[in-house]
């Protein structure tokens, strides 16, 4: 019947088809080595129904969006390893990296819960809150660690270092404090280089400079 051929297989349509009913087919599949296209002027729906004809699993291909619902949506190498799956309780990546290659990088509106964060090779890494807190946090210890460079800690207002049960421990060959106030005392005869570091009853730290005995007790204006 024209295009249309009956086999002990089934049907056999031979050039482009058109059909304006549902067509219900156990399966349908192209000629060996050649692809199977499914056009429409609007969109493409396949539903999978269960024995009471309810609709199961839906995907929607239309001309702005390409829609799956279900229980459940994974993604699959061709050996059956995992490489994403979502539900209603969480999104998994199985892949073994995870990169975004947006400019703006990746927006987190909650919190992110992960046993390590780098960068690239030879590239920067940058957590940033443009304009809320940045919290970090871990039972058992925060370890920041640049094996191959400085690291740097810049803020606007105060920088904090608090450890409540512990200790502050600066572990270096040496430790630059240049922007300390120093103290008015100058002693008698020609002006010295050496300081020496004072602790106000506040905590704040100035320099004095240092004489044969203790100078810090005359700065003490420093510490108002």
């Amino acid at each position: 019947m024209g295009n249309l051929r009956i086999t002990e297989k089934g049907l056999k349509l031979e050039g482009d088809s058109e059909f304006l009913q549902p067509l219900y087919a156990k399966e349908i599949q192209s000629r060996p080595g050649n692809a199977l296209y499914f056009k429409s002027a609007r969109n493409v729906t396949v539903n999978i129904l269960n024995d009471q004809t309810k609709v199961l699993t839906q995907l929607i291909t239309g001309p702005k969006a390409v829609e799956a619902y279900g229980k459940k949506f994974e993604v699959k190498t061709v050996s059956g390893k995992l490489l994403f799956s979502a539900d209603d309780n969480e999104v998994v990546v199985g892949a073994e990296r995870l990169r975004v290659l947006g400019a703006e990088g990746t927006v987190f509106p909650k919190s992110i819960e992960t046993p390590n964060v780098r960068a690239e090779p030879f590239k920067e890494l940058r957590l940033e809150s443009p304009t809320r807190s940045l919290v970090m946090e871990a039972p058992k210890g925060v370890e920041i660690n640049a094996e191959a460079g400085n690291m740097e800690a810049t803020c606007r207002t105060e920088l904090r270092l608090e450890s409540k049960d512990g200790e502050i421990k600066l572990d270096a060959a040496k430790i630059r404090l240049p922007r300390l106030p120093h103290g008015s005392y100058t002693p008698t005869g020609a002006r010295q280089k050496v300081f020496e570091i004072c602790v106000c009853a506040n905590g704040r730290l100035f320099l004095s400079q240092a004489g044969a005995g203790s100078t810090c007790q005359i700065n003490t204006s420093v510490c108002l």
